[in-house]
């Protein structure tokens, strides 16, 4: 399919989230079967330019094009700025974040908090769309600020307006954080209000779920975050159903293996040793949520502080199921994963 001038694999985009969506996720996630995937938010402020965290984050190198990298601010000026920077640093793609609910970006009236003034938000899509002309920009935003509030739809033709090329809507307001189910009426409600592309995001977590979601939406794409976390091949999954309707053979324990191994090299190679083997943790916890015994190895690898360590309990840990199909679980950690 086409997505704003640029050929893609397929209409399944991977989430931008924080601490997550860093290169080599991004990277794996398009290699097992995602058309596009958008940077961590980066922020707007150029006195952090040069942190490592931000350098970081805006790290593209080796990575297919399109490369997609979401802003966040609260002023306009500033996020102007902060586009040119990251198009002169090899974005492709301006994202706007309109749609994070975390407090820490809430309480700087950024994120999802600017939802609540629609003046301030066409002033920074205008300003952010004047500052890149040959630049595609898009706004990832949620249902609203609250149930009572749920202006989705007179953001979207803001947005519009603004000459924003494509929206990403999370099927939930900003109070709802991430709790309860998302709905998708309102997606459904702003895919008949504008012309540009619309992505449904939320709760998309099964082959299943995707073909309900593009249904009831008519949604352009879909857009999958915390589902993939663990599951990076879950987006060739839902393009072999969405295609034949039917669905992949399980994976392996053994093919699981070998994903994360590669995904941990990748992590070091990026983060470097020490760094990489803190980020490693939370990665190796959801590769491994839901396999017997994965509770108490997940309590242990907290503990390991080096490559060596951690790298081989994670082989020993896998060299257990060979090549067993990886819907084997026990019950506890079959409720545990439900759960997350």
């Amino acid at each position: 399919m086409e997505f704003l001038g640029f050929p893609l694999r397929n209409n399944l985009f991977v989430a931008p989230m924080a601490g997550v969506t860093d290169r080599p996720f991004r990277q794996l996630c398009k290699r097992l079967g995602a058309g596009l995937a958008v940077s961590e938010m980066v922020t707007s402020n150029s006195l952090l330019y040069g942190s490592a965290k931000t350098l970081r984050r805006a790290d593209h190198a080796g990575e297919a094009a399109p490369v997609a990298v979401q802003i966040a601010g609260a002023d306009p000026a500033m996020m102007a700025a902060a586009a040119r920077h990251n198009v002169d640093h090899g974005a492709q793609i301006i994202d706007i974040n309109m749609g994070c609910p975390a407090k820490k970006v809430c309480h700087v009236m950024a994120g999802s908090a600017l939802m609540q003034d629609e003046a301030l938000v066409g002033r920074i899509l205008d300003a952010v769309v004047a500052a890149v002309p040959e630049t595609p920009v898009t706004l990832k935003f949620r249902t609203g600020w609250n149930l009572s509030n749920k202006n989705a739809p007179a953001i979207a033709r803001i947005a519009e307006n603004a000459g924003v090329r494509a929206l990403a809507i999370h099927g939930r307001t900003r109070c709802q954080q991430y709790t309860g189910e998302a709905e998708y009426d309102t997606i459904a409600l702003v895919k008949t209000l504008v012309k540009i592309p619309v992505i449904a995001n939320g709760d998309i977590t099964t082959p299943e779920k995707a073909r309900q979601v593009l249904d009831a939406t008519q949604a352009d794409g879909l857009m999958i975050g915390r589902a993939a976390q663990g599951r990076p091949w879950l987006f060739r999954e839902i393009e072999h159903y969405l295609k034949t309707g039917e669905h992949m053979p399980p994976l392996a324990v053994s093919e699981i293996h070998a994903i994360l191994m590669e995904h941990l090299d990748d992590l070091y190679a990026f983060y470097g040793i020490e760094t990489g083997v803190k980020v490693a943790r939370k990665h190796i916890s959801w590769y491994t949520k839901g396999l017997s015994g994965s509770a108490a190895f997940r309590k242990m690898m907290n503990t390991l502080p080096d490559v060596r360590r951690q790298r081989g309990a994670v082989h020993d840990f896998f060299l257990r199921y060979g090549a067993e199909p990886s819907h084997r679980i026990d019950a506890d950690n079959n409720k545990e994963a439900l759960a997350a």
